[in-house]
């Protein structure tokens, strides 16, 4: 499993504002190049997302699947990316003074990667996840940071 953990300065609810629009998951989930279809019932439990993914030529449509939602606090995913299997992606959102301590799980649930799964996988998956992190956290203290400043401070 790779685990990963980012303070984002922003609160719980507005970082699960960003979670909860299944159209804005190509703007921080590394890898995604389109977002191809947002159930509208998204995050509720069994809703879908299909997102294109991969690099440069190289890509593969994967279907998300929303398995437990608890708004503003946990919402955990299967991701399936045939012919590669599926993966659990779980994420928590933890209150941390005003801010969000956010920690993602990743791990491989069937396929080809349950066989993989080790030290280099879950190292490379790692550093991807570090890098979504830090992606979902510059767009959510922006969108704070935006909602905050008056019209007078932006100027």
């Amino acid at each position: 499993m790779a685990r990963n953990r980012r303070l984002i300065l922003s609160s719980p609810s507005e970082v699960w504002r960003l979670l909860s629009d299944g159209k804005r998951y190509g703007e921080w989930v590394t890898g995604t190049q389109q977002v191809l279809a947002a159930d509208p019932h998204w995050p509720a439990v069994g809703a879908r997302l299909e997102v294109r993914v991969g690099a440069g030529p190289l890509t593969l449509d994967d279907t998300c699947v929303v398995r437990i939602c608890e708004p503003q606090q946990r919402l955990e995913l299967e991701a399936k990316a045939d012919p590669f299997g599926a993966a659990r992606i779980a994420m928590r959102l933890t209150p941390w003074g005003e801010n969000t301590l956010f920690t993602l799980d990743w791990h491989p649930l069937r396929g080809p990667g349950i066989r993989m799964h080790g030290l280099p996988v879950d190292y490379i998956v790692a550093v991807r996840n570090g890098m979504m992190l830090t992606k979902l956290a510059r767009i959510a203290v922006r969108e704070h940071v935006s909602a905050t400043t008056s019209p007078a401070e932006a100027r």
